[in-house]
C-alpha cells in the first residue's frame, strides 16, 4: 500500500514542474503547473495574481540555452517550447506597446506600462534628447518620492537615482530643478500619466531593438512599434514604414526582407542580416505578430503566414490573440472598482535602483570618470557622422492607431530623423538577439556610468539572461566597415544565386521522392499478393486492368529484356 502511494506521488511530481516569472516591479511569482499546460494557462495565472484585465498588451519572455530570447506562445505547451530543463524562469514584459498609453482604461495597466518604459529608459532602449530625458526622469522622481522636501531631499538627491545608462552632473541638476519647481502637487498617478504622454511622443517609444546589419555591412537596429517598422542607425531613424505600407515580411536563413508600398505606388524592399538564423526567425515572428495586432480590424482577419514562397520550404506562423482595435473596444466595457495598486517605488528594485537604495557606487574617481566620458562622447560623435542609411531597391508600381499629434509630426518629418544627442546603443544584455563578440570601449562606458555590467547583476535584472557582446557592433571592426561597401554587396548577390540553386535542387529532390513513392505503390498494386480491401478494390476497376495489360506488362517485359542484355554484356566481358 505504501509503495503504491509512493509510486503515485512520484508520477504526480513527474507530471508537474515549478515555474518562476519575474514581474515588472522585479518581484517574483512562482507556481507549479502541469507538464502539458499551455502558455495561456500560465499567463492567466499571472494576470489573476496582478488583477489585470487589459492583458493583451503583455507577454511572457524567456531565454533559451543559446541566449536567444523568445516570446512564449500561448497556444502551445510550455514544456515543448522550453529547451532547458525545469524549473523554468521567465519574465512578464510589455509585448505590444499601447499606441496611447495615457488613455488606457485602468490605472493598474498604466502603472505596469510605466514600469516597462522606466525599464526601457534605464537600459537605453528608450533614447531621447537631453531636454526630454530630464522631464521623464523628473516625472519618475515625483511618482516615487512625491513633492520636493528640503528636509528629506538634500543637495544632489537626484544623483542617487539611476534613470539612464549614463548620467552627467548638468542633467542631474536639470532633473532636480524640474522636480522642485514644475511638478509640485502631482500625485503618483498624475505623474505616471504625464510620463506616459511624454514617452509616447518619442521616436523610440515601443522599440524592442533587434541588432542586424544592412547590405553594406553597417550595424543597425530593427524594431516594430505601435506605429510601424523602424530602422535606427547611429543617432538617426533612417527608415520608418507605417503598418499600412508594409505588405510582406519574409526571412531566409539570416536574411530578413521587408516589402512595402510607399507614396506614388513606389515599391521598396529593405534587406537586413541577423547574426543567426534563430535570431532572424524571432525577428520575423515579432514582425508578423505586431503587424497583425496593429494593422488588422478584427482577429478573424488573421491568416497563417509563410516565410517563403517556395513549396515545402520555410516556416509557417499565425498570430493568436485579439488585435488592437478589439482590445480598445473591450477595455471600454470594463466596469469595476479600480483595483488597489502596490507601487514598488520604495521596494528594492534589481534593475532600476531607487533613492532608498543609496547611490550607485563606482570604483572610478569622478574626475577620471569625466575624462573617460569625454573620450567616449568623441567616439559617439564619429559614429553619428558615419551613420549610413540602408540601400533600398525601388520598383515603379487603413490608417494606423496613431494619435493625431503623433501622426501629424510623423507626416511632417522626413524618412531620416535625429532621435537623440548620442548614438542608439541599448544595453547589449537586454537585446532580443545574442551577439558573440564584445566591444570593450562601450562596455567600459556602461560600467563607469552605472549600467549593468556583471553577469550576476543582469541575471537579476532580466530573468536569468546572461550578458552578451555589444549589440550595435556585432564585432565589426574598421576593416570590415571599409570593405563592406563593395565586398558585401557582391557576396550578397552570390548568396542569392546560391539560395536559388539550393531551392531548385530541393524542389527537384522532393519531386523525385514523390515519383519514387508512387512507383513503389504501383509495384505493390501490380506485383504483390497482398489481399487488402482497398488494394483489391483498386485492382478490380476496369481502368486499372486496362493500365496493367496495355502499359505496365509491356514496360515490365522491356525492362526485363534490357536487364538480360546488360547481364549478358557483363558475363561476356
Amino acid at each position: 500500500m505504501l509503495s503504491r502511494f509512493m509510486s503515485g506521488s512520484i508520477r504526480n511530481l513527474e507530471r508537474e514542474y515549478s515555474c518562476t516569472v519575474r514581474l515588472l516591479d522585479d518581484t517574483e511569482y512562482t507556481c507549479t503547473i502541469q507538464r502539458d499546460a499551455k502558455g495561456q494557462y500560465l499567463f492567466d495565472l499571472i494576470c489573476h495574481h496582478l488583477n489585470l484585465l487589459e492583458k493583451d498588451y503583455f507577454g511572457i519572455r524567456y531565454v533559451d540555452p543559446d541566449k536567444q530570447r523568445h516570446w512564449l506562445e500561448f497556444t502551445k505547451s510550455i514544456a515543448k517550447q522550453m529547451k532547458s530543463q525545469p524549473p523554468f524562469t521567465m519574465c512578464l514584459r510589455v509585448k505590444f506597446y499601447p499606441p496611447d498609453p495615457a488613455a488606457l482604461k485602468e490605472e493598474i495597466t498604466r502603472y505596469l506600462v510605466f514600469l516597462q518604459i522606466k525599464r526601457d529608459l534605464y537600459h537605453g532602449r528608450l533614447l531621447c534628447k537631453t531636454s526630454d530625458a530630464a522631464m521623464l526622469a523628473a516625472h519618475i522622481l515625483q511618482a516615487e518620492i512625491g513633492d520636493y522636501d528640503p528636509g528629506k531631499h538634500p543637495e544632489g538627491y537626484s544623483s542617487k537615482f539611476q534613470f539612464f545608462p549614463k548620467h552627467s552632473e548638468k542633467l542631474e541638476r536639470r532633473i532636480a530643478d524640474i522636480h522642485k519647481t514644475e511638478l509640485i502637487g502631482q500625485t503618483p498617478e498624475t505623474s505616471e500619466r504625464n510620463f506616459l504622454q511624454k514617452a509616447q511622443m518619442l521616436e523610440t517609444y515601443g522599440v524592442d531593438p533587434h541588432p542586424c546589419k544592412d547590405v553594406s555591412g553597417n550595424p543597425a537596429f530593427l524594431a516594430f512599434t505601435p506605429f510601424g517598422f523602424v530602422v535606427l542607425q547611429g543617432n538617426k531613424r533612417v527608415h520608418f514604414l507605417k503598418w499600412n505600407e508594409v505588405t510582406k515580411l519574409k526571412f531566409e536563413g539570416k536574411t530578413f526582407h521587408v516589402y512595402a508600398n510607399q507614396k506614388e505606388d513606389e515599391k521598396i524592399i529593405l534587406t537586413y542580416f541577423a547574426p543567426t538564423p534563430e535570431a532572424c526567425k524571432h525577428l520575423w515572428k515579432c514582425g508578423v505578430e505586431h503587424q497583425a495586432f496593429y494593422k488588422l480590424e478584427k482577429s478573424s482577419q488573421v491568416r497563417t503566414v509563410s516565410s517563403s514562397n517556395l513549396f515545402f520550404k520555410g516556416s509557417r506562423f499565425r498570430y493568436s490573440g485579439r488585435v488592437a482595435k478589439e482590445v480598445m473596444e473591450q477595455s471600454a466595457k470594463i466596469k469595476r472598482e479600480p483595483p488597489e495598486i502596490h507601487r514598488a517605488g520604495l521596494v528594492p528594485s534589481r534593475s532600476c535602483p531607487s533613492i532608498t537604495h543609496g547611490p550607485r557606487l563606482s570604483s572610478v574617481p569622478r574626475t577620471r570618470r569625466r575624462a573617460v566620458h569625454i573620450s567616449i562622447m568623441e567616439g559617439l560623435e564619429s559614429l553619428r557622422d558615419s551613420a549610413h542609411s540602408t540601400p533600398v531597391r525601388s520598383v515603379s508600381h487603413g490608417e494606423s492607431f496613431m494619435p493625431r499629434s503623433r501622426s501629424q509630426a510623423t507626416d511632417a518629418s522626413e524618412g531620416t530623423a535625429v532621435i537623440s544627442d548620442e548614438a542608439y546603443s541599448p544595453s547589449d544584455s537586454v537585446l532580443p538577439t545574442p551577439v558573440a563578440e564584445h566591444s570593450m570601449e562601450l562596455a567600459v562606458s556602461r560600467q563607469i556610468n552605472g549600467a549593468p555590467c556583471s553577469i550576476e547583476e543582469e541575471k537579476e535584472s532580466e530573468a536569468g539572461t546572461p550578458m552578451y557582446g555589444e549589440g550595435g557592433d556585432f564585432g565589426a571592426d574598421g576593416r570590415s566597415a571599409q570593405e563592406g561597401a563593395g565586398g558585401d554587396s557582391t557576396l550578397s548577390e552570390v548568396e542569392q544565386v546560391n539560395k536559388f540553386v539550393l531551392s531548385v535542387l530541393r524542389l527537384l529532390l522532393v519531386t523525385i521522392g514523390l515519383l519514387f513513392v508512387l512507383l513503389l505503390l504501383l509495384i505493390i498494386l501490380t506485383e504483390s499478393d497482398l489481399d487488402i480491401a482497398f488494394l483489391r478494390d483498386i485492382r478490380q476497376t476496369p481502368e486499372f486492368e486496362q493500365f496493367h495489360y496495355e502499359y505496365f506488362c509491356p514496360l515490365r517485359r522491356w525492362f526485363a529484356c534490357k536487364l538480360r542484355w546488360v547481364g549478358g554484356l557483363l558475363i561476356n566481358k
